[in-house]
Order: C-alpha cells, then structure tokens, then sequence
C-alpha cells in the first residue's frame, strides 16, 4: 500500500471537542484507511467544516495523512514579484478594490507595469472620513464604506466563500491573502471570512507589494473623461478631474457598484451597456444567540460553546418568479450606513474577524428585473436601475429623518401593516426611526418580501418573531448595469482596449469572484499590450 510514498487523503468526522486533537486526527485516519494507526506518519488539516445538522455538532475534515512516509515540510504563501522593466508596457486600472488588486498583481506578474487609479483616500486616511458618518451622520462622497483603497469590501465582513469555483484559481486568491497577512485557516476552512479589522492591513500589504516591484497607486484620482483614438474606436487613456492625463491602449475598468458617475460618463460617451436584474430590500437583523439556537439546535438558555463560530444561515426561495433570498450574512457583525452621498440612507452589514457582537444581520432582498425599471427608462436610458435605486435610496433617508438615520419596522409589525411602537435594540449606530417599511418598498418588493418571512419562519421558527427587526434599506447588493465585453479578448465590443471587470461591470458578486476577474482583465489586457 502507498508504495509510490505520496500522501494520501481521508474524509473523517470527529466530535467537535476532538477536531483540534492530532492523536484523535490520527487514529479517525486510520481506521478510514484502513491500516494500523502506527502507519500514520503525518497528518495535515486540508478543509474543515461544521456538521450542525444534528446534536451534537459534528466537524468534518479533509486530511492529508502520511502512511509509511513523512509528509513533506509545507510553508505558507510568500508574496514575491518580479521588479517592473524599464519600457514595459502600461496598464491602467480604474479602481482599487479586489478587481483592481489583483489586477495590478498580476500585471506585475506578467512584466507589466500597473498603473492604478483610485478616486478615494488610501485605507488609514479612509479610516477618519468613517467616524463622521457613524457620528454625524455626514458622508464623504470620495471616501466613505464604498470608495478608497480596497473598495467596499475593505470595511465588511471580509466573506471569501464563493460557487465560482469554475471560473478560476480560488486557491489562489486565499494564497495571495495570507501572503499579505490573512489568517492561514483561510486556506481550510469551508466558508472563510479574514473580518474588517483584518482587512486594511492585508489590503495596505497588497499595495506595498505593487509599489515595491515598480507599479504605480495614484490616490484620490477620480477619473472623468476618456481619450480616443482618431478611429473613436480606441482608448488611449483617462483624464483625471483634476486635469491629469493618463495614457494607455489597455484600461480595466474595476470601479464597483457604486461608483454611478463612472456609469454616467459612459453613457455621455455613447459606450454600449446594457441593464441587468439586481436585487433591493432592507437588512433584518436578529440577536445572534437566536441564530445560535437554531442552526446549534441548543436548548434554552444554553450557551453556544465557544470552540463552536457564530452561526451563520442562508435563505432563498422564489416568489411570483422573482428570487426572495438572505444576502451577505454577518453572523455576529453589525449593520453600517453605506451611502456615497448625503441624499440617501443605505444600509449593509459587516464583521470583525472574532464576530463577537450580539448581533446577527442579513440582507433581506428582492430580485429586481429590468422591466420593474421601465417607468425611468424614458429619461435615465439604461441607467434606469440605478435611478431605481437612488429613489429608494432618498425615500429612505427621508424616512429616517436624515443625518443617515435608518427607519426601522419589527418584523411582526410589517407582516400586520403597522408602525412599531417601539423598536429593538441594534448594531446600526447612527440610529433608527420606527417607519411603515411596508409603505417605503415598493410594492412589487414589499409583498414578495412578506411571503418570503412567512415561509422562511416556517424554515426557522421564530425567524419573523418577537426578536426580528427590518432596517432600510439595502439596495446596493449588485450593479444594475453590465458593461458588455467580448467573450474572447474580454474587451468591450465597440471600444477596443477598455476592459470592464469586476462587480461594476457585471462579472462579480463578492471579493474572490471580483478577485478572479481582475486576474483575467489583467491576463487580457497584457495579451493585448505585447501581441504583435
């Protein structure tokens, strides 16, 4: 057996008191492979996930195990890249979120030279334009939880779980984290998270990186024009508001969902794009002890041990053909005012690595189609989701009373029609307003999200009960805009060297998938740079 002297893998469930236990490890492989336990020479954890479907939980892992053999010494990822050459060609990427991150990595990788512009602060400065939106109630519009470096994902629950493992190495966005100083039990846990306390530095180790082999990061760089060929049918470079001048025939557009001006400036210029579905709602949030007792099946009044994470749930249905389901959930996070201007209330959710807070949140969302669009059509164009959102986005803020004040509504108020007399504590800091969010959404959301509690209480008692609270709303869970690209080259169809990517081009839903893509834009973008 073994005689080739590679490791070989077991799948193995343990009690929960036993999966940190290497001795419990050895024996559970052996007797999966079935040889004496004196054979394991090694074991080494590969993925670990919890089975909380029964009492008591149980975890799943996937280990290495050395039979007869040792196995082979293993360090974690380093991050190296090769120093930029003199007269290498210039990519320029629109953005510094995920996309745009790994983008710039990946152009160094392949010998060019990134040049990055980011329309918000770097991530320390971006830190002090927080505290007056939590404490005031007044947004930076160029810096704030969606722009500045690392884009909206830097202050969020940090989520890295995806289902877009066939469109790209996942393995290796993980590896590239924990290189820039991510937990390693990303690499093995089965739904990883790194938390927005986390986040920054591995977002300013990623900057380090590109700056170090010879790429450039321009702050505070909000670009508002294009340069075209003489053809019109080229791009040549951006201009900045500021009136600097960038130039090259290969630019990644990796601006996010939110960044509207960007969708506007394409649509003054007659760029090709086209709408897409998204989805709109509210956040619900729960305390997490409830959450807890449900997925833990624990008993009441008994306390979720603490070898076991905050509980995490995920709910979807479809109503009257329209998908109803649970969106970014932050177990143990808090719900945060997610505005990029001072006009509106948006609402998302967030977490720090340990999600310690008493509170669990979720999205609570709506599919919204194209069609449910059409009354802006006639004066926004294809840009009609957008207006969608943004009028729901001001109704909120009227609602709440301003100053990012969120109106609220206890769930068993909003199934009954009614305004709450008095609304539950929460993580939401700047505040709430009790408000008929039933009157607020609009009407072809309102009543699929009624039927949606309904059923998914019946899924997890108590989930539209006494402890549930909606907070509005949250509107911003995707672009409503795709800007098309080619299958092949991945540049737009009539605007050769623009290279849409990530989620504000309609290619992502999440930091890996975004991750992902700015890998392929950049791979496209230099192909295109180095072809004869």
């Amino acid at each position: 057996m073994n005689d080739d002297r590679e490791p070989l893998y077991a799948d193995v469930v343990l009690p929960l008191e036993q999966a940190g236990d290497d001795l419990a490890r050895r024996r559970a492989a052996a007797e999966k492979l079935g040889v004496e336990p004196g054979r394991i020479m090694g074991v080494r954890l590969r993925k670990e996930s919890l089975d909380a479907r029964h009492r008591p939980v149980r975890v799943q892992l996937r280990l290495e195990v050395g039979v007869d053999v040792e196995l082979p010494e293993e360090s974690l990822p380093v991050r190296s890249y090769p120093h930029v050459k003199e007269g290498a060609p210039v990519v320029l990427i629109v953005g510094f979120g995920p996309a745009g991150m790994f983008a710039a990595l990946r152009c160094l990788e392949l010998g060019a030279r990134p040049v990055v512009l980011e329309r918000g602060k770097d991530v320390s400065s971006r830190r002090f334009d927080l505290a007056p939106i939590m404490r005031q109630g007044v947004v930076n519009e160029e810096s704030n939880y969606c722009f500045g470096e690392g884009g909206a994902g830097t202050f969020s629950d940090g989520k890295l779980f995806t289902r877009a493992t066939k469109r790209g190495p996942v393995r290796e966005i993980y590896e590239t984290f924990v290189a820039h100083g991510a937990p390693a039990e990303i690499l093995t846990d089965a739904h990883p998270h790194i938390g927005s306390n986390l986040l920054p530095n591995v977002v300013k180790a990623i900057r380090c990186s590109v700056l170090a082999a010879g790429g450039e990061i321009h702050f505070q760089a909000k670009v508002s024009g294009l340069i075209r060929g003489k053809d019109g049918r080229s791009l040549r470079g951006v201009v900045c508001a500021d009136g600097r001048v960038f130039e090259s025939g290969a630019v990644i557009l990796a601006t996010g969902h939110s960044a509207r001006d960007v969708y506007r400036l394409l649509q003054r210029e007659g760029i090709l794009m086209e709408r897409k579905p998204f989805a709109v709602g509210v956040r619900i949030e729960h305390p997490q002890s409830f959450i807890d007792g449900h997925q833990y099946h624990l008993r009441a009044g008994e306390e979720r041990s603490p070898l076991l994470p905050a509980a995490r749930y995920n709910l979807s249905t479809k109503i009257a053909g329209r998908g109803v389901h649970s969106f970014c959930m932050c177990p143990g996070g808090f719900i945060v005012p997610a505005a990029t201007e001072n006009d509106e209330v948006v609402v998302n959710g967030m977490s720090l690595s340990r999600r310690d807070s008493p509170f669990a949140n979720s999205g609570f969302v709506v599919t919204v189609e194209p069609e449910d669009t059409n009354e802006f059509e006639k004066e926004h164009g294809v840009l009609s989701g957008i207006a969608y959102q943004k009028r729901l986005e001001q109704a909120t803020s009227a609602a709440g009373g301003g100053l990012q004040k969120a109106p609220a509504q206890r769930v068993k108020d909003f199934l009954k029609g009614k305004v709450s007399k008095s609304l539950l504590e929460t993580s939401y800091f700047p505040g709430l307003t009790a408000w008929p969010l039933h009157e607020l959404l609009p009407g072809e959301v309102m009543w699929r999200m009624r039927d949606g509690l309904l059923l998914f209480d019946h899924k997890m008692r108590g989930y539209a009960g006494e402890v549930a609270q909606l907070i509005g709303c949250e509107t911003r869970t995707s672009s409503p805009v795709r800007v098309p690209r080619l299958a092949g080259s991945l540049e737009h169809p009539y605007l050769s060297g623009l290279f849409p990517c990530g989620e504000g081009a309609g290619y992502a839903g999440g930091i890996v998938s975004a991750a992902m893509d700015g890998l392929r834009s950049a791979e496209a973008a230099v192909g295109k740079l180095l072809s004869p």
